[in-house]
């Protein structure tokens, strides 16, 4: 006869089991990034955090069945429903564990951190995403499906020997071993005794962002990520709390602007603006550059990749300090064409309360007569942005079903020479009237899997689908566009703005990798002085700019400046996963979730950031312009009034 087993046997086995993988992938990743890890002299902490995050992790999976499994086995029927439920419960438990531990190598190689809320996201477009991973990442993805599908047969055929031959306790016993069991879950999830529970940023111990992840374990990243989606209106609080008084005064002093300048009271940062150019308005063009940051642009020092792009940048008004404001595509769009500042949350083109009413410049020139576009090689519902261009004033949007007979179809749609024809071909098509038009154009093909057509360029790298094949063929494209549109009709009467959306896997050992938001900015057309403009700006300088070179004046929410003035903005955000960097000069401001503002300088020759005591003024200044957007949006005061020119 076979000895019967603790009652708590089954989750008392499964625990140990889950610990094991924990660690064994938690020393598999630690001995890969070793370097970054004995730099920060990381070693303990990550371990001692690590088991402690762990416990977090394995009590909240773990202690509903062990109370539930006290409370209902029984040699009745609810026992044996319970049982296998009970089974069910440890598998797919297990199985996700394990899954996210063996998916997380390749999310560090791409985006230098555990999975986290990106990796949510992207589970929303599982057309996109499983073609560029199919044609990428085919290994990783073979190996984890193989994994995966070979853990959930022998989970399922050990949860099936764990439940059998259990010993049931008393019934007088049963109330004192649940009451054990809460207790012991309740402050093992906890960790700590203090009022708020256990977060990221208790067990981050390092200057380094991957090693701070690297304490975490990756189903607890990714469940921790979807947890705060649901607080994203009060996003910012995280940094801390300022009144909205204070918060505005600081915002709007630190722009230098008269406080006549501003218009409402009832929307704070709406202001009068007049622009320099008086003459015809001209029609806009935003060429929004997938993944181009500086460091592949040959004039801005970095690789030697950019011929077309150093070609033009002699013939127009280059930018060469300007900072991205995030790392994904949509928060370069929300800074391009809404001058929005960014947030810990997502970036508003996919939040909820500003899928209409939301301040766009197309909002703004369509109620001056523009014709208003998006013109892109994918699918246009991809990360939201038809509901979002839709809702804030873009009247058309063509997307990869309006291309005939195109060259070049890869992962993530049209090649950016199909896409430049298109948006030539559009443009020829609206200049032949009298209305002016703004459109922007969202480039893909330097996107991973790296897809673009043979013979276009002389490789870079001997492997053909490389980020620096693909940033050369990308350029490529941008000179081909620019012959189109110079022996164009619309060429005279329009200003462009070629403008990367975010840097290509930025990731590194600092805090924010300040280096990874240099992105190149670059206006040209017609009556353009060509020169090379150092100051520090900011993505968000330039939808205000693109307004005033235009020749539209006009009321509007954007706090970025209008560097056709004699004005030095000398600062930039730079939002870094929950962390947000404020610059000004090389001092730098640094804003982590439930932690104090921290000071930093910037070393430009290094790219490094070392510890620099700080004004409070500065800090405050930081904080408060982390707080603007998520009040704005929460408020919903980021709009043109109805009567608004």
């Amino acid at each position: 006869m076979q000895k019967k087993r603790s009652i708590l046997f089954p989750i008392f086995f499964f625990i140990g089991l889950n610990l094991i993988i924990f660690t064994l992938s938690r020393i598999g990743l630690s001995l890969w990034q070793a370097e970054r890890i004995t730099a920060v002299d990381g070693w303990v902490r990550l371990f001692l955090q690590g088991l402690r995050i762990d416990i977090v992790s394995i009590c909240y999976l773990f202690g509903v069945p062990a109370l539930f499994s006290v409370l209902f086995l029984n040699n009745n029927i609810l026992g044996t429903i319970w049982q296998k439920i009970l089974r069910i419960w440890l598998t797919v438990g297990s199985v996700f564990i394990l899954f996210m531990e063996v998916a997380t190598p390749a999310f560090i190689e791409t985006y230098d951190f555990r999975p986290n809320r990106l990796f949510i996201e992207y589970l929303l477009y599982p057309k996109e995403v499983f073609s560029m991973l199919a044609n990428g990442h085919l290994v990783a993805v073979l190996s984890s499906l193989i994994v995966t599908v070979i853990a959930s047969v022998i989970y399922w055929k050990l949860s099936g020997w764990a439940v059998k031959n259990l010993q049931l306790p008393s019934w007088k016993w049963r109330p004192v071993i649940a009451l054990v069991i809460i207790a012991v879950s309740f402050v093992g999830a906890r960790s700590t005794l203090n009022h708020r529970g256990i977060n990221p940023a208790m067990v981050a111990f390092s200057g380094d962002p991957l090693v701070n992840s690297l304490v975490l374990n990756s189903g607890y990243s990714v469940l921790y990520a979807a947890q705060q989606l649901k607080n994203e209106d009060k996003s910012s609080e995280q940094y801390g709390k300022m009144p909205v008084d204070e918060m505005l005064s600081i915002v709007k002093a630190s722009r230098g602007r008269a406080e006549s300048d501003y218009i409402s009271a009832e929307y704070p940062t709406l202001t009068r603006n007049k622009a320099t150019y008086q003459g015809k308005p001209k029609n806009i063009v935003i060429l929004l550059e997938e993944s181009l940051g500086a460091q592949f642009v040959g004039t801005l020092g970095g690789k030697p990749l950019t011929p077309e792009f150093d070609k033009l940048a002699q013939e127009g008004w280059l930018f060469e300090n300007l900072y991205a404001t995030g790392t994904r595509s949509v928060r370069g769009i929300e800074a391009v064409t809404a001058g929005f500042t960014p947030t810990p949350a997502r970036a508003t083109v996919k939040l909820t309360k500003s899928q209409n009413g939301f301040f766009t410049i197309a909002d703004l020139l369509g109620r001056q007569g523009y014709h208003t576009s998006f013109i892109y090689g994918g699918e246009k519902h991809f990360d939201n942005m038809a509901s979002y261009f839709y809702g804030n004033g873009f009247q058309k949007i063509i997307d990869e079903k309006d291309y005939k007979n195109p060259k070049f179809v890869a992962t993530w749609g049209m090649s950016d020479e199909d896409l430049f024809d298109k948006a030539n071909e559009t443009f020829t098509e609206l200049a032949k009237g009298d209305q002016p038009f703004f459109s922007l154009v969202f480039t893909s093909s330097n996107h991973d899997p790296f897809e673009f057509p043979d013979g276009k360029i002389e490789l870079f790298d001997k492997e053909k689908q490389t980020r620096n094949n693909a940033a050369k063929y990308a350029d490529y494209a941008l000179g081909y566009f620019f012959k189109l549109a110079k022996q164009s009709n619309y060429w005279k009467d329009t200003i462009f703005l070629v403008i990367a959306d975010h840097d290509s896997r930025v990731g590194g050992a600092e805090l924010v990798p300040v280096k990874n938001f240099h992105i190149p900015a670059l206006i040209l057309g017609e009556g353009i002085e060509a020169k090379r403009d150092p100051r520090l700006v900011s993505q968000i300088d330039m939808p205000t700019t693109l307004l005033s070179l235009a020749g539209i004046s006009g009321d509007y929410p954007m706090i970025g400046y209008d560097l056709t003035q004699q004005v030095d903005p000398n600062r930039a955000f730079m939002q870094y996963d929950q962390t947000q960097a404020m610059m000004k000069g090389n001092d730098v401001i640094i804003l982590q979730p439930n932690m104090a503002a921290k000071g930093y300088e910037y070393n430009p020759q290094n790219n490094q950031l070392t510890v620099k005591e700080q004004p409070e003024t500065m800090k405050k200044e930081a904080l408060a312009h982390a707080l603007l957007g998520s009040y704005l949006y929460n408020k919903q005061l980021y709009k043109l009034p109805k009567t608004a020119n």
